[in-house]
């Protein structure tokens, strides 16, 4: 799972609040604030999970601590308010530093803040709340039906009728305050906290989709027409690690982990450099059964990359200095006598991209 990009800014009171950012593989669709619930923290699991799976659908997420909780700095105390204030504070860091947020979400109390503090992120067009009180602990300054009703955006309501913190009554309060467009989704079988990632996933996706009804549609990027085939563009920032690729009319992406430096958003150059003989082997070794009419199930090829001192190769030319070695091993499904499978064990070393890497490579580089 990705940790995310740290990102601090100050909160209201002018205290450093710690919080991490999710990207996408590629640009952001929207962007999204995402609050946790009562005394817990940024590092819950369903603060990291949806946050994760939200980016996975396109939608760039940040979730942090609240003021005195985890590593944002002050000190911890049961004002409502103060959650608000957080929650509007962060989308004004956002608001400056990358794009303000479209969508507003919150676990449990930071649900119900989000609500609150909706009103003031103009910018946002949806708020969804999972397992949220209509009277969090009963504290000052919590929502009334007047300021849920005034909202002009949309709302969408999670609730597990398992919920053993919060009542299902809560989301029904919420739901018929709340005016249209809103929502509710019966997450059955979760509990409170979210902690199986599969209800996570679930709360993304759903979320997703549901707020792409609100979002702008993300642009078709046209292919340019002077591109030729085999033409690859890779655009990257000095922010961060993550690249941007594009091949043909195709979008995605590369990164690092994060001990390297990465957000651990995207698989690394050598992954994708794996990848590219894994698929070619695949490829090739599927269309040669298909010629020869063999019974070809399917093809699971598991590659890894090394290096080692060339003494330490028996079967390599060099004498001295390090080796690349890439480990290919094969699992063939089907009913394939021994001699088929040898024999595309021997195919599998013709696949372009295996012969591409035994040739000798020119690699031009110019300044444009």
């Amino acid at each position: 799972m990705s940790e995310g990009e740290q990102f601090d800014f100050s909160g209201a009171s002018g205290q450093t609040l710690v919080g991490r950012i999710h990207r996408p593989a590629v640009e952001p669709l929207a962007w999204a604030v995402f609050a946790h619930c009562f005394s817990c923290s940024k590092e819950s699991r369903a603060a990291r999970y949806v946050s994760t799976s939200l980016a996975e659908q396109g939608i760039a997420t940040l979730r942090f601590d609240f003021t005195g909780l985890g590593e944002s700095q002050g000190t911890f105390d049961d004002a409502f308010g103060r959650d608000v204030e957080d929650i509007v504070a962060a989308a004004d860091a956002l608001r400056v530093h990358h794009r303000a947020p479209s969508l507003l979400v919150g676990h449990s109390r930071g649900g119900t803040a989000a609500l609150a503090a909706a009103k003031r992120v103009p910018e946002a067009v949806g708020v969804a709340t999972i397992g949220a009180p209509f009277h969090p602990s009963g504290l000052a300054g919590a929502l009334d039906t007047a300021a849920i009703g005034s909202l002009k955006k949309a709302i969408l309501v999670f609730h597990s009728p398992q919920d053993e913190v919060v009542s299902i009554d809560d989301a029904r309060e919420i739901f018929v305050a709340a005016r249209h467009p809103k929502s509710f989704v019966s997450l059955d079988g979760a509990n409170h906290l979210l902690g199986r990632r599969s209800d996570a996933r679930y709360v993304a996706s759903v979320l997703a989709s549901w707020a792409s009804r609100y979002l702008p549609e993300r642009p078709q990027a046209e292919p340019a027409e002077d591109s030729p085939e085999g033409e690859v563009i890779v655009e990257g920032k000095t922010t961060s690690l993550l690249q941007k690729i594009r091949a043909r009319d195709l979008t995605f992406a590369a990164d690092e982990p994060l001990d390297k430096g990465g957000t651990n958003a995207a698989p690394n150059p050598y992954d994708l450099l794996l990848a590219s003989l894994g698929a070619c082997t695949s490829m090739t070794l599927k269309m040669y059964a298909g010629r020869k009419e063999w019974p070809l199930d399917a093809v699971r090829v598991t590659l890894r990359h090394d290096r080692v001192h060339a003494k330490d190769c028996e079967d390599c030319d060099k004498d001295t200095g390090m080796i690349d070695v890439i480990e290919k091993k094969l699992e063939l499904e089907g009913e394939l006598s021994e001699e088929q499978r040898e024999r595309l064990l021997q195919i599998s070393a013709r696949c372009p991209v295996h012969r591409t890497l035994l040739n000798e490579i020119k690699i031009r580089s110019e300044l444009v």
